[in-house]
């Protein structure tokens, strides 16, 4: 009865959500486990599902009750993993789980488990989570791009692992773009060009990273179209990552930017201060380091980069040893507030007020006078923001340097420009081009 009522569930919901496919496949990966007056309980694999699908609880729900005409709560549970029988003796070897992952260049550490979802990345996580259910026909390519730390990388050997651990049959290899070059070349050298072709265009999954480095070099790419053309007509999945969307790769052949093109393209998000708590309680979980909750909060404020959020943790983590047992935000604080003033010891207010000037090509006089035309707010508030995060001013000195009646206006203006960082790219661009300038930046 349950069975029937879910997969009746799932074909209504299918014929009503055509235009969301990504949620859509993530529910039929559930398992019903439940189903009372008031609730429905659901397996979900892995934690990174359970988690993602929680945050929309609210639409599924809605979905559910709708279907079955009462009001029903969801419960998102995890599925016990069923353990493999043990192989027989005898001078029969399987290979472990983590050779295979070694031979296929895959890293143990990148798994869907600890891959923090937010509002940033929610889309590529669902699109991996399907691509590993259906391999070679859900999108192919996956094409991840985005900057530096964002998590393309990581998810995209999470969905190596993911379908070699169902499968440790598959043939499947995780290949940086620059690597993909030298082994060509190598080839090439060496007249061993069938055996390269051999390893590349019979796999199940291909992962390059970095697809955007074999960019303005002829020969790589007319083999990297050959590749992809095998790879893509016998089913197998290719997922890329890069730091750009396909258009806007220079030297990318014609072609080839039409087949990454072709599959789904997601930009995934710097991540936002929620994200990054999140990232650096996963990494603190890890590492066994007991960090207090708003020492995160201090860490993820001062720290944008998630790539840097590791390096400073263990930094935090070596001041506290024989002292405390955890990181606190005495100590986080502590932390920031010298490294504050390492920084702008040398640094004044007119020093910042002059660069920022002289970038926005406007006068001191316009940023300290009454003009309200937004070509000018902008920069004044950008200049509060600075003098009062970076150079620890107080707000009433801040209102003073900018000739403002009140410091509830220097208030206004660094929330306005910490909500504007988060969540435009070319606002936090000019401000950390700035703050490189200043010798500021985090």
């Amino acid at each position: 009865m349950l069975s029937s009522f879910w997969n009746e569930l799932l074909a209504s919901i299918e014929k009503r959500q055509k235009d969301v496919p990504i949620l859509f496949s993530l529910l039929k990966q559930l398992r019903p486990m439940e189903l009372t007056d008031k609730k429905i309980v659901l397996g979900c694999s892995n934690q990174g599902l359970k988690f993602f699908l929680e945050r929309k609880a609210f639409e599924i729900e809605e979905a559910i009750s709708q279907y079955a005409k009462r009001g029903l709560s969801v419960e998102f549970v995890i599925l016990e993993q069923r353990k493999k029988a043990a192989p027989p003796p005898l001078l029969q070897f399987e290979p472990s789980i983590n050779d295979l992952f070694v031979r296929a260049g895959l890293n143990a550490k990148y798994t869907f488990d600890n891959f923090a979802v937010s509002s940033s990345n929610q889309v590529a996580f669902a699109a991996a989570q399907a691509v590993t259910k259906n391999p070679g026909h859900s999108y192919n390519p996956l094409f991840l791009y985005g900057g530096v730390g964002v998590g393309k990388t990581h998810l995209a050997q999470a969905v190596a692992k993911k379908i070699l651990q169902e499968n440790g049959e598959k043939r499947i290899y995780f290949c940086p773009g620059d690597q993909f070059t030298n082994e060509l070349i190598e080839s090439i050298r060496e007249r061993s060009t069938p055996k390269f072709r051999r390893k590349y265009r019979y796999l199940s999954l291909l992962v390059v990273d970095d697809v955007q480095f074999i960019a303005g070099k002829e020969m790589v790419q007319e083999e990297f179209f050959h590749t992809f053309n095998a790879l893509a007509s016998s089913g197998s999945q290719i997922i890329l990552t890069s730091d750009r969307p396909p258009h806007e790769i220079n030297g990318l052949a014609d072609r080839l930017r039409s087949r990454f093109s072709g599959g789904l393209m997601v930009d995934i998000q710097s991540p936002d201060f929620e994200l990054r708590c999140a990232i650096l309680l996963i990494k603190a979980r890890e590492k066994n380091i007991d960090v207090d909750i708003e020492a995160a909060k201090i860490i993820a404020t001062n720290i944008s980069d998630s790539r840097a959020l590791e390096g400073v943790l263990l930094s935090l983590y070596t001041r506290t040893l024989g002292t405390k047992d955890r990181v606190d935000a005495e100590t986080a604080e502590s932390y920031f507030s010298e490294k504050v003033r390492g920084q702008a010891n040398k640094i004044s207010a007119a020093d910042v007020i002059k660069t920022v000037c002289s970038y926005y090509k406007i006068r001191p006089s316009h940023l300290r006078g009454e003009t309200r035309v937004s070509s000018i707010i902008l920069p004044r508030q950008i200049t509060m923001y600075i003098l009062r995060k970076y150079l620890k001013i107080r707000l009433e000195e801040v209102a003073y340097h900018l000739k403002r009646k009140d410091h509830t206006t220097v208030i206004h203006a660094v929330d306005k420009i910490n909500r504007l960082v988060a969540k435009d790219p070319f606002i936090k661009g000019e401000i950390d081009q700035l703050l490189k300038t200043l010798s500021l930046s985090t």
